[in-house]
């Protein structure tokens, strides 16, 4: 006899996510729905707006991803326009992206998801003198003593016998689904707690740059920063060789730290291959070594994989509005033509519609609108997107860096390239692409530090900055990779002002409802056939959900849980 379990909200993510699952007898997932619970509003608030202020609007849907929205906005806007970015600010922007990517990894890695596989609990019952051995075997990383080792699980100790686990509550220590040996935990544990105090520094970067982080600087035209390496107010060289230090010091504890204990952790679950999901893969590509347009010189390529076929990587055009397109079938929002026909981002709308239960209700009615966000597709197929479609179609083009890493960590787990479609693989590609993006992190760095001492200090173009040179009407489109996937922005500017503006963010695209022929999205797809050990626990949703890393906070609380307003946002 089938059952349905609930995990609402999913923890340990931004915002708030619903998913429910059916079980068969065998407690194995059969079907799932995954149901966002909050409302984005942000494309509302931007009507009649003047374009150039879009960013700063847009980068406040998220804290988590800082600045990708602000990226991505500032490039809708000049394509729209036709304004170039002077080199440094290109440059500026690309390190800016790459330090996003890498610090957000790690935060994933350590802080939202190592806890899926680490059970804190166990660290307790650990010999630190083995743990040592441990580490020592697996890295030169220098905290790795015995005594580094015994202090730690003294405090844990601590923290366990008061009754209080802090940072640690409200895991599911001692599920069955745990594998690691409790010195591998407690190694673990150690690092978690390092690169909680670690992952500031390196997020440093964006405030020299961008002056502030959460939610750095950024301009249309350029970056929002001067350069002159002999000034006491500008980026100068005592601020250069700080960046220096922060990207070494950065790649130093990912191939110390971070890529050790993945290939660590990862080999006691090489078996655990479920969570694979679409097989679909799709990514707009990203860090521009030339123009936007100039799609063959983005360091990570653009591209679409279908059925996990790694021979034949399909070209993609998010202008095309036969590919890209958002439907609301099974969402609470209504088209003016009907709700089953997607609509192209630049044709998009924004209607409101709650037409769920009220709380407090058991279940959604899954047949009908279940969720926030809307489903997005490319070509009719539902697609992932993210570090494993990334790294996928690098390693499908033939990327000499990442076929190395990938070779790397799945020659070092003995396992093959079949391996990646899976949640394991998932959590994998996002430790093979931080050291991929830290190493982006030294080339731009570079190429700034090459191009100032030319003379070149110019971070903006003011061509085009007054809106009487503009034309009465314009569309654009910008986009970028955040670290949970492909983000695109479209913008219609009509007489000066936003007309209409349409965000689709990564976890629409993972996260999405199914679509009007009943297809999942990539949550869905990805649980089904999953196992479960305790459904009273359901660790293993939760394990291959975060390998996604969500973000569900790509949204506006404007209703409240009985669908009535309660706040207006006017436009002057």
């Amino acid at each position: 006899m089938s059952r349905k379990i609930v995990v609402d909200p999913i923890p340990r993510i931004e915002g708030h996510l619903r998913i429910e699952a059916k079980l068969n007898e065998s407690n194995q997932i059969e079907e799932a729905f995954s149901s966002g619970t909050m409302w984005r509003g942000i494309e509302v608030i931007l009507k009649g707006r003047d374009p150039r202020d879009a960013w700063a609007f847009a980068e406040r849907i998220c804290g988590v991803c800082t600045s990708v929205h602000a990226l991505a906005s500032v490039r809708c806007v000049e394509d729209a326009l036709g304004i170039d970015v002077p080199l440094n600010a290109r440059i500026i922007r690309n390190l800016m992206n790459a330090t996003q990517q890498t610090q957000d990894h790690l935060v994933h890695f350590y802080h939202l998801h190592a806890l899926d596989w680490v059970d804190v609990v166990s660290a307790l019952k650990a010999d630190p003198k083995m743990t040592s051995d441990i580490a020592q075997s697996i890295s030169p990383w220098p905290k790795s003593s015995v005594g580094y080792f015994k202090d730690l699980q003294q405090r844990l100790t601590g923290f366990v016998e008061s009754g209080q686990l802090g940072i640690f509550s409200n895991g599911y220590w001692g599920h069955p689904a745990y594998r690691l040996p409790p010195e591998v935990n407690l190694l673990a544990v150690a690092h978690y707690l390092e690169a909680l105090d670690f992952q500031k520094e390196i997020i440093k970067i964006h405030t020299i740059f961008g002056g502030k982080n959460p939610h750095p600087n950024y301009l249309v035209g350029g970056m929002a920063c001067a350069i002159d390496p002999n000034s006491d107010t500008a980026i100068n060289i005592e601020r250069f060789a700080l960046i220096k230090k922060i990207i070494d010091d950065t790649n130093t504890f990912i191939d110390q730290v971070y890529i050790p204990d993945l290939i660590a952790i990862a080999g006691y679950y090489k078996d655990w291959l479920y969570g694979g999901g679409l097989g679909n893969y799709l990514s707009y590509g990203d860090f521009p070594e030339n123009s936007l347009d100039d799609y063959k010189t983005l360091l990570w390529p653009r591209g679409a994989i279908l059925n996990r076929d790694l021979s034949n990587v399909i070209d993609v055009d998010p202008r095309d509005s036969a590919q890209v397109t958002e439907e609301v079938s099974h969402s609470w929002y209504t088209y003016s033509k009907g709700d089953s026909k997607g609509l192209h981002p630049w044709e998009g709308e924004t209607k409101p519609a709650y037409t769920g239960p009220k709380p407090p209700f058991e279940f959604l009615d899954t047949d009908k609108k279940y969720s926030w966000l809307k489903t997005p597709r490319w070509k009719n197929h539902a697609m992932e997107v993210g570090p494993l479609a990334r790294v996928l179609v690098a390693y499908a083009k033939g990327d000499p860096m990442i076929k190395d890493t990938v070779g790397m960590v799945l020659g070092k787990l003995q396992v093959g390239p079949e391996a990646l479609f899976s949640t394991l693989g998932r959590t994998a590609a996002r430790g093979i692409e931080c050291k991929q993006t830290a190493g982006f992190m030294r080339h731009f760095y570079d190429q700034l530090v090459d191009n100032v001492k030319k003379g070149d200090y110019r971070t903006f173009n003011s061509d085009k900055w007054d809106p009487s040179t503009w034309p009465s009407e314009s569309k654009g489109f910008g986009y970028t990779e955040a670290p949970r996937g492909s983000l695109g922005h479209w913008i219609h500017i009509k007489d000066q002002k936003i007309k209409e503006y349409q965000i689709v963010v990564p976890s629409t695209w993972n996260a999405s409802p199914r679509d009007a022929a009943g297809n999942s999205g990539a949550y869905e797809a990805a649980l089904k056939g999953t196992p479960m050990a305790n459904p009273e626990q359901p660790l293993e949703i939760i394990r291959t959900v975060h390998s996604f890393d969500p973000c569900l906070a790509c949204a506006s609380h404007v209703v409240d849980m009985h669908g009535k307003e309660i706040t207006k946002v006017k436009i002057v």
